[in-house]
C-alpha cells in the first residue's frame, strides 16, 4: 500500500472518529443519552487523568486530583456545542485545567491566602520544581527571580505562602519516638512549673510593701538573708522572743491583705 492511500485510510478513519462523536454528544444533548454520556466519558477519561497528573503533588492525593478533573470533564461534555466545529479536546482541555486550579486555590491550602499569593506561590514552586530537575539541586532566590522574570521580592512571598499549603497537625504523633503518646505538639516547650508563683510573688511583694519599716527589715533579714531570730534581734537591740511575736504579726497582715485564713 502506497504512503498516499494509508494517509488516506487514516483521514477517512479520523472523519468516522468525529462523526461517531458527534453523533454521541448529539443523542447526549438533544435526547439525554445517559449511555452515549458515558461513553463520551469513558473515551475522554485518559485526557482528564493526563491533565491531573500534570498538577500532581506529593502532599496532595492523586485520585483526588483525578475526581476533580473527571467532574470537570463531565461539565464540558454537558456544555460542548459540536456544531461549532471546534474539537472536543479543545474545549475540554481550559474547563478542566481551570477546575484543577480553582482545586488548589480553594480547596487544597491548609491556611487562607490571597488569591494573588497563591497563584504565585504555585509558579514559584513549578519554577523551583522544573530548575531542580534540570540542575539537580535547588535553585537561589535569584536564579528563580531571573526565570520567571521577577523581583526577589516576589519570590521571597511566593516560597513563604507555599509553606502555608501543607501544614501537619499537632496531634500527630512524633515519628522518632514511635509512640503515640508523644505528639508534635509536645515538642513545642512545655508549661513552666514555676509560672503558678509569678502571681504569688506579685501579691506577696504587694502585701511586704503594706508593713511598717521595721517590720519589713525584719522579714527581709529572716526570709531573705537566712538570719535565724537570735541573729535578727542582736541587730535590732530585742530579744528573739520579740522577734517571734513581730514575724507572726507581720505574717497576719500580709494574710489578711491577701484575703488568705489564717
Amino acid at each position: 500500500m502506497s504512503i498516499s492511500a494509508r494517509s488516506s485510510d487514516a483521514a477517512l478513519g479520523h472523519d468516522a472518529e468525529g462523526a461517531q462523536l458527534n453523533t454521541l454528544f448529539r443523542r447526549c444533548q438533544r435526547d439525554n443519552d445517559l449511555a452515549a454520556r458515558e461513553a463520551l466519558v469513558v473515551r475522554f477519561l485518559p485526557l482528564a487523568r493526563r491533565l491531573a497528573r500534570r498538577y500532581a503533588r506529593s502532599s496532595e492525593p492523586f485520585e483526588d486530583l483525578v475526581q476533580v478533573a473527571s467532574l470537570a470533564l463531565v461539565k464540558a461534555i454537558d456544555r460542548f456545542d459540536p456544531e461549532r466545529g471546534n474539537g472536543f479536546p479543545a474545549f475540554a482541555i481550559p474547563t478542566i485545567v481551570g477546575e484543577l486550579r480553582r482545586y488548589f486555590r480553594d480547596c487544597a491550602w491548609s491556611v487562607h491566602v490571597p488569591r494573588g499569593a497563591q497563584e504565585r506561590a504555585l509558579t514559584v514552586q513549578a519554577a523551583s520544581d522544573r530548575l531542580t530537575n534540570r540542575s539537580g539541586r535547588v535553585p537561589s532566590v535569584q536564579e528563580l527571580a531571573e526565570y520567571l522574570e521577577a523581583s526577589p521580592e516576589e519570590i521571597v512571598e511566593g516560597l513563604s505562602a507555599v509553606q502555608a499549603y501543607d501544614t501537619v497537625s499537632l496531634d500527630t504523633p512524633c515519628e522518632s519516638s514511635g509512640s503515640e503518646a508523644c505528639t508534635i505538639g509536645d515538642t513545642f516547650g512545655s508549661e513552666d512549673e514555676r509560672f503558678e508563683l509569678v502571681e504569688d510573688d506579685i501579691v506577696v511583694t504587694e502585701a511586704v510593701h503594706t508593713l511598717p519599716d521595721r517590720e519589713r527589715r525584719i522579714m527581709r533579714l529572716r526570709y531573705c538573708d537566712g538570719l535565724t531570730q537570735s541573729e535578727i534581734g542582736e541587730r535590732e537591740g530585742v530579744s528573739q522572743m520579740q522577734i517571734s511575736r513581730l514575724l507572726r504579726r507581720s505574717i497576719g497582715r500580709m494574710q489578711e491583705f491577701a484575703g488568705v485564713e489564717h
